[in-house]
């Protein structure tokens, strides 16, 4: 699985930029003869022994230009990894870019578009009134530091350099996952009981057409309508078979009672209605209180009204990661690779950066339900 990852990511960086940006370049038969020497024990395509593969790696990691690439060799698997599971709060959350780390804005106009009140005979046309609410988001540096024994990369045969890049870019994706979520779990201001938008009810499909008829009655702040559907249901795992049952059956079954049979119908429109099941995992993590199970919510889509920002810092839109330089030279003034550690340890350091940041926005696209005080 790496290693088809890191050829994709290979091809996907025409001409591997970052080492462009850094004013070097390498042949395409460079990079691939280094992906084959890490992933395939293998050099100029012939089989190695484990000590000549060794030897190979540690020379390499010690001349002049193979740091660069190795460098690149780590951040292209990182980047693989980070790539090969999208998350799923992307689906709902819009996603910008900031210029740096002071807090931007985002505004939302309103008015002026409200029904046009009759002009009579010789009457003035009367002047719209405009409002305008603003948003401040900003992001945050996040990051950790690893650091391996220089005895542990040699007993362990470098399997750490195959591993670090895909634990870099899990603990990417949790801790923006983490963020994200955390924006509208459990948020009782989004949400309120006097918007309508907060509710004690379980996910069954008549509470579900509940929330989806909620929508269909908003209307902007001039009391006009919006056109704004709920696109997504966002449920924890505890729901995540209840919520399928509902959006995947036909039919719905009517319980008697004391009073006789009704007539109803027995279609489930609800599952006719497109929602798209997003099973949140973070919901039943960051809600710690007996509402994590229960709890149910609705989104529309980001293109349709905006609840719900996730800000990068511009050009950082990845994480990044980096390989402290060793501070220890040859006696005759050498310089030594990164990979035999630092002076006093002997420690190899990993360090891996995120910056990103959230906001939420408009409460209209936004229903929680399954909500225990």
């Amino acid at each position: 699985m790496p290693e088809r990852l890191f050829e994709e990511t290979l091809k996907e960086s025409a001409g591997f930029l970052t080492l462009k940006d850094r004013g070097l370049r390498f042949p395409m038969a460079k990079i691939t003869e280094v992906n084959d020497l890490i992933y395939n024990n293998k050099y100029q395509g012939k089989p190695l022994l484990q000590h000549e593969r060794e030897f190979l790696i540690r020379e390499a990691l010690t001349t002049a230009d193979f740091p660069f690439l190795f460098g690149d060799v780590l951040d292209r698997q990182m980047l693989a990894a980070y790539k090969a599971t999208p998350p799923v709060w992307k689906q709902f959350v819009h996603l910008s870019t900031v210029p740096d780390f002071r807090d931007a804005y985002r505004f939302k106009m309103s008015g002026g578009d409200e029904n046009l009140a009759r002009v009579y005979e010789k009457g003035e046309y009367l002047a719209s009134g405009r409002a305008t609410t603003r948003y401040t988001i900003n992001v945050g540096k996040y990051g950790r530091q690893f650091d391996i024994s220089w005895e542990s990369l040699i007993n362990d045969d470098l399997d750490a350099l195959k591993d670090t890049p895909a634990r870099f870019a899990n603990a990417a994706m949790r801790t923006e996952h983490r963020i994200a979520t955390g924006l509208y779990v459990h948020n009782v201001v989004l949400a309120t009981a006097g918007r309508g938008n907060l509710t004690a009810n379980l996910l069954t499909i008549a509470n579900l057409e509940t929330g989806l008829e909620w929508f269909g009655a908003r209307t902007d702040v001039g009391g006009e309508a919006i056109a704004v559907r709920a696109k997504f249901l966002v449920v924890p795992p505890s729901l995540e078979l209840t919520a399928m049952k509902i959006l995947n059956s036909p039919m719905q079954v009517i319980s008697d009672n004391a009073a006789g049979p009704a007539p109803y119908p027995t279609v489930n429109v609800t599952a006719q209605m497109g929602l798209k099941l997003i099973v949140d995992p973070y919901i039943d993590i960051l809600d710690a209180t007996t509402t994590g199970a229960s709890a149910w919510y609705l989104f529309a889509a980001p293109a349709d009204l905006r609840v719900l920002e996730c800000a990068y810092l511009r050009g950082h839109e990845r994480p990044e990661i980096a390989m402290k330089a060793s501070d220890k030279l040859t006696i005759g003034g050498g310089a030594i690779g990164p990979m035999s550690g630092d002076f006093a340890t002997d420690n190899v350091f990993y360090r891996v950066r995120d910056v990103f940041g959230g906001v939420t926005l408009d409460w209209r696209g936004f229903y929680f339900g399954g909500h225990i005080s």
